[in-house]
């Protein structure tokens, strides 16, 4: 039998494949692009770099972060989400109706803005079932719940807008801690549950895993029709979280409050390192490209770019971003999608 000095082994351990550790350009990009975009609106603009301003960024951010944490869990399992427009209007106008308001008696206060954050959350879970029921492409059946999430806002409308007079709820968008609104704050606390969401639970391992490689996690023995219902689920209780927010913003519950949340959340989070095919990015990821997009928006406004330009210059980003993660992936597979 032949042994092994002390020295041997360590030069076996050496010679290993060690696991790789810290973080690759992919994943801090965004975040230096973030670092260089806020340099150079600072040089551009005295007013980017006041106090006020930052606090208008972290608020103008608040519900584009809540959303897209919504849509990132489900871009890692490589699906797309389109229903944000409709959940985020149903969870507006019931709780409008649930508060108080114009157009009621109720004043249910916070189970209120529970109730609404359960329809949405009933929506989104019914995007998952479609999904794995009928087997139809996720951006078709989440394009429909949209359209059922609309028609049911559309009639709980009724032609008359509700304006909302409960205290509380109007408070999170004027009530401020630490110069920040309730509204950054909550904004803040759905990023870090998010987070401990995908880092610690076996939902957002698997979320990972099924971007990553579905059949893989198939043939372990892993049933993942349920965590696929439980990730549109938890997406559209993040959606209705946002509508709700919405309405506090607004002061009324509006049919299209969500409006164009689909793909703003969709940019942030591709923006961010979050990628399309699954299986890479995360909320925290995610959370650079909303306050890229964010900052990139203000620091348009405050050097005085025409808004027609600036819709070019973010869909030029968008572009870039998604070049960015997707070329050593094709480089690698050799194949073009």
């Amino acid at each position: 039998m032949t042994t092994t000095s002390p020295a041997d082994a360590e030069v076996v351990r050496e010679g290993r494949p060690q696991p790789r550790r810290g973080m690759s350009f992919r994943d801090t990009g965004p975040l230096i692009a973030l670092v260089v975009i806020v340099g150079i609106f600072a040089a551009l603009s005295p007013g980017f770099r006041t106090l006020s301003n930052a606090q208008n960024i972290m608020d103008a951010a608040a519900v584009l972060a809540v959303v897209t944490c919504g849509v990132t869990f489900v871009l890692m399992m490589g699906s797309i989400d389109l229903s944000t427009p409709g959940i985020m209007g149903a969870s507006a106008i019931t709780v409008a109706l649930l508060v108080a308001n114009n157009r009621n008696d109720n004043e249910l206060g916070l189970l209120g803005v529970a109730l609404a954050i359960l329809v949405a959350a009933g929506l989104g879970c019914l995007s998952g079932l479609a999904l794995v029921l009928l087997k139809v492409p996720s951006f078709m059946t989440t394009l429909g719940v949209s359209a059922v999430g609309l028609g049911v806002a559309t009639l709980l409308f009724a032609g008359v807008q509700p304006n909302i007079s409960d205290g509380t709820l109007s408070g999170w968008a004027v009530d401020r801690f630490l110069g920040l609104s309730t509204l950054t704050w909550i904004a803040v606390a759905c990023v870090l549950v998010g987070w401990m969401v995908q880092r610690y639970t076996r939902l957002g391992r698997y979320a990972f895993a099924i971007g990553g490689a579905e059949e893989v996690l198939a043939l372990s023995g892993v049933n993942v029709k349920p965590y696929k219902v439980a990730v549109f689920t938890m997406a559209g209780a993040f959606y209705g979280l946002g509508g709700v927010m919405v309405t506090s913003q607004l002061g009324a519950g509006l049919v299209q409050a969500g409006r164009g949340y689909d793909f703003s959340a969709i940019t942030a989070a591709v923006v961010g390192g979050t990628l399309l095919a699954g299986g890479r990015g995360g909320v925290l990821h995610s959370t650079v490209g909303v306050l890229l997009v964010t900052v990139l928006t203000n620091g348009l406004v405050l050097v005085g770019v025409s808004p027609y330009w600036q819709g070019g210059v973010q869909g030029l980003i968008v572009v870039a971003a998604v070049a960015a993660a997707v070329i050593p992936q094709r480089r690698r597979n050799q194949v073009t999608k």
